[in-house]
């Protein structure tokens, strides 16, 4: 089973063939449901054979599919608080998230 690292916005992740996850909103005009992307791997592990640096992985790509677009993950809230002193501000976002699927690690 071939696995591979992917960047994807600013986080790095840990992907085999077949996986859904969600990552940060890739954003672009042309991106549709259904698209295929192919995106460059940082590291490939092919059962006991690992493939890293430039020269080797120019020739590799990882190809996502994307399922769905623009989610909104679960808030994310943060509060400021102090006692005795009438100070109370709470603060809240959610962050958009694309959901893709690896189909194929060449």
């Amino acid at each position: 089973m071939k696995k591979s690292v992917l960047k994807i916005g600013g986080n790095q992740y840990l992907v085999s063939e077949g996986q859904v996850l969600e990552v940060e909103l890739i954003k672009g005009t042309d991106i549709k449901l259904g698209k295929m992307l192919e995106l460059q791997p940082l590291l490939v592990i092919d059962g006991s054979n690992v493939n890293i640096g430039k020269s080797i992985l120019e020739t590799q790509k990882v190809t996502v599919e994307i399922i769905e677009t623009d989610i909104l993950a679960d808030k994310k809230m943060s509060i400021r608080y102090k006692a005795k002193k009438r100070v109370h501000k709470v603060h809240g976002s959610r962050q958009h998230h694309s959901r893709i699927k690896i189909t194929s690690i060449s």
